[in-house]
């Protein structure tokens, strides 16, 4: 009789990989919201973490940053990749777990998408169809 293993093709991440990354997400957001970053893309952003996602050995964690206001998400991202190192030195001493994961950062772009989605559904077409649909 075979053992399936755990980590199914398709399969959601587990809740200890939820868990880990909801633990280094709150670090982060402390560290960011502490610390003096001193990279040029860095000065002045007010940066949001919205999700950190966990490799499945937790060695690797990907936080999805934006910035609150006129910045680049892609520049942030830059800047906080720069300054991985220094992050992930200070996440070592904020969390318990047995490895300080290794940083990465992609930028955010949950928060533009749901903006255009809202602006298609605002449109005078797609209002049309909604109402046709209603009607119906």
């Amino acid at each position: 009789m075979k053992r399936r293993s755990r980590g199914h093709e398709g399969a959601g991440p587990s809740q200890r990989q939820l868990r880990a990354a909801e633990l280094v997400r709150h670090a982060l957001v402390e560290i960011v919201a502490r610390e003096d970053l001193r990279d040029p893309d860095l000065q002045g952003a007010s940066i949001t973490i919205g999700e950190v996602r966990a490799s499945p050995d937790l060695k690797h964690m990907t936080a999805f940053v934006s910035a609150l206001g006129p910045n680049d998400p892609q520049r942030i991202a830059n800047g906080l990749t720069r300054s991985a190192g220094f992050l992930r030195g200070r996440l070592a001493k904020a969390i318990d777990l047995r490895f300080t994961p290794e940083l990465h950062f992609q930028p955010d772009v949950s928060y533009d998408e749901a903006r255009h989605i809202d602006e298609l559904l605002a449109s005078p077409e797609v209002a049309r169809d909604l109402k046709r649909e209603d009607e119906a």
